[in-house]
């Protein structure tokens, strides 16, 4: 009763605008140490994916430091409730990406407010010369100052975008103060971040965990709360596919692109072709990659084949394969592509000139690449309504499938691949 009563006290006291976010701090270090759980990483200072190297040149991403619950179960610290949650995420994060396609689909945008931070990253300490960690600004709408690339070089890039914002509660500059002002030990400053403005804290900065969340705890206030992107009898099939799709595709481009040696970029390279390939030959048989229904795992998937071609293609090097060439792998992103609310979490121009112009080390110059306008292709129609067909009556063990459902098939699906249910 005695822990209750302490956080009432400040969940109160949170309620209260203050001028100085970092006042904060002294009352929020007295939340139980259990509302808190971060995975122990070693602190060396700021830092970034592109310092999360192995020995032997390859990249190995550090998992997300802060992974919190928010639950709808008695007692929860982070109770689901309208208008208290905050998302800070950048159009060009993948990761980020994914909260807010999920955001969208579940009709959460009255529900949870959101944040999106500018493209090019800059120094996050541009005052201390002893502070080189380069990351995710918030837009400056008054200055009019004109960037460059970290490295000083590239650009012009502008300091504001119409839909990038400045950050509305702190006077943040990057998304580092956010990090500092929760009082984070980890060091890296990424997106997207769940954040609690009742609290003032980081709920979560963990993708996966957070899209799950917002899939199936604000039912009661989502105006898509029928949809369910998680449904238990698909979990199985989902566990299944996500198991491949995060370290080979997802992080397989990365470790592309990040590889300091040859030998590592090879085996990279060869296990993100086998899984674009596996993607391929499982979506040439079912509309969508667990299965017949639309889930989670096709958010995952589709935030990684949207920049394949624009930007891991040329920036990561990945080019054995490519979505515009596969019909099975293109039509599919158009699917998701058109779906309701899906084309307004796309920002191409902020993808490509994030991963073009913030790794001087990558791009020396910030040269963007014209491209293959690959969006473009994505407003044509898919055609993959027809794999619906699949699902009818069943008579021992046979399909029933009548001869108009027949010619609405595609070609490359046949009769004997139809599922049985």
């Amino acid at each position: 009763s005695n822990m209750l009563h302490r956080f009432g006290l400040l969940i109160s006291a949170s309620r209260i605008i203050t001028s100085n976010p970092f006042q904060f701090n002294s009352a929020h270090a007295k939340l139980p140490s259990t509302t808190m759980t971060r995975l122990n990483a070693t602190k060396s200072g700021a830092r970034t994916a592109l310092d999360e190297m192995s020995p032997d040149g390859s990249f190995k991403r550090v998992d997300a430091a802060w992974r919190n619950k928010i639950s709808k179960e008695p007692g929860s610290m982070f109770p689901p409730e309208k208008n208290r949650y905050h998302l800070y995420v950048a159009y060009a994060c993948p990761w980020a990406h994914r909260t807010l396609m999920t955001r969208a689909i579940k009709g959460l945008e009255d529900v949870i407010s959101v944040t999106v931070v500018m493209p090019v990253w800059q120094k996050t300490k541009p005052d201390d010369p002893n502070d080189s960690h380069n990351g995710w600004i918030f837009a400056d709408k008054t200055s009019g100052k004109v960037l460059k690339n970290p490295a000083g070089l590239g650009g012009p890039f502008p300091s504001s975008y119409p839909q990038n914002e400045e950050d509305p509660f702190y006077n943040a500059k990057s998304i580092r103060e956010i990090y500092e002002m929760a009082g984070d030990k980890d060091g890296k400053y990424t997106v997207p971040i769940l954040f609690d403005k009742w609290s003032q804290t980081i709920v979560s900065n963990e993708s996966s965990e957070i899209i799950q969340m917002l899939n199936s705890e604000f039912d009661e206030y989502a105006s898509c709360a029928e949809v369910d992107l998680e449904p238990e009898d698909m979990k199985e099939a989902m566990a299944a596919v996500d198991s491949w799709i995060y370290p080979s595709l997802n992080n397989g481009v990365y470790k592309c692109g990040f590889a300091h040696t040859q030998e590592a970029y090879n085996a990279a390279i060869d296990e993100l072709t086998a899984a674009f390939d596996r993607a391929e030959d499982i979506l040439s048989t079912q509309r969508f990659i667990a299965g017949e229904r639309f889930t989670l795992s096709d958010i995952r998937l589709f935030v990684t084949l949207l920049r394949f071609d624009e930007v891991y293609v040329v920036y990561f090097k990945t080019n054995t394969r490519s979505v515009a060439n596969s019909s099975v792998l293109l039509n599919y992103c158009r699917d998701i592509y058109q779906m309701d609310g899906v084309a307004e979490t796309v920002d191409m121009h902020q993808i490509k000139e994030h991963y073009f112009c913030s790794h001087p080390d990558l791009n020396k110059f910030s040269i963007v690449p014209r491209g293959p306008d690959f969006e473009r292709l994505l407003q044509a129609p898919h055609g993959r309504e027809s794999f619906d067909v699949k699902r009818r009556r069943i008579s021992k063990g046979q399909v029933s499938i009548s001869d108009e459902d027949k010619s609405t098939l595609k070609s490359d699906v046949s009769v004997d691949s139809l599922e049985v249910v």
